[in-house]
């Protein structure tokens, strides 16, 4: 069964009315009104794919209607065509779950945000990965930079000009080639920070180039 099947079902085996319920007539009616057009024409897409709720109606006055109801509740759905119907539609995942707490899908409501915080978290995991990777690739490509002009400057008889802060450096770098510039720093024999290490390496490769 498909989630909005699922939603529907629910919303079917609810009461028509609830007599022991503590909201005002008026707004126990809105909400009826919202949850009977979701029954005859709404649907809801699987929340592990895309979040997207929509619902149809065949007269524009109605679409009107519905929508000023759902907006009153603060929720901000919007409005389009869809061939000859009009439609009323969420993407976002925070009003799809309002939505559903609107119309009493309460069961849909939790299972509904299960999945959005398995998918979220899935998403941040893979984006700091992603943020890591690139991270990690900068770092590499620089190293091999900088190993290169080390090697130039060797090559090229410089490297014993060097001031022996920028040497020292140097040799480090030569032989760790994956340690941070933080790592580096604290090898030293009179310990930098980070920018301190970046700063030298700067002037490493700009003396390696200098025609």
């Amino acid at each position: 069964m498909s989630f909005s099947s699922e939603v529907r079902e629910e919303l079917l085996e609810l009461k028509m009315w609830d007599n022991n319920s503590n909201l005002p007539q008026d707004e126990q009616l809105s909400r009826l009104l919202v949850r009977e057009s979701f029954i005859k024409k709404g649907f809801i897409n699987d929340p592990n794919k895309e979040y997207h709720l929509e619902i149809l109606f065949k007269s524009k006055k109605k679409e009107e209607q519905v929508k000023e109801i759902i907006s009153n509740f603060g929720i901000d759905i919007k409005e389009t065509k869809k061939g000859s119907d009009y439609m009323l539609y969420l993407k976002d995942g925070e009003e799809i779950s309002s939505f559903l707490a609107l119309i009493g899908a309460t069961k849909a409501v939790l299972k509904f945000e299960e999945i959005r915080v398995i998918k979220d978290t899935r998403n941040n995991v893979n984006r700091l990965v992603n943020c890591e990777t690139a991270n990690l690739n900068k770092t590499i490509n620089a190293a091999v930079k900088q190993i290169e002009d080390i090697k130039k400057l060797k090559e090229n008889k410089k490297f014993e000009t060097l001031p022996d802060t920028l040497k020292e450096l140097a040799n480090l770098r030569l032989e760790n080639p994956d340690l941070t510039y933080e790592e580096l720093g604290k090898m030293l024999s009179k310990p930098i920070g980070k920018s301190g290490v970046s700063h030298r390496l700067e002037k490493i490769s700009k003396i390696a180039n200098e025609k």
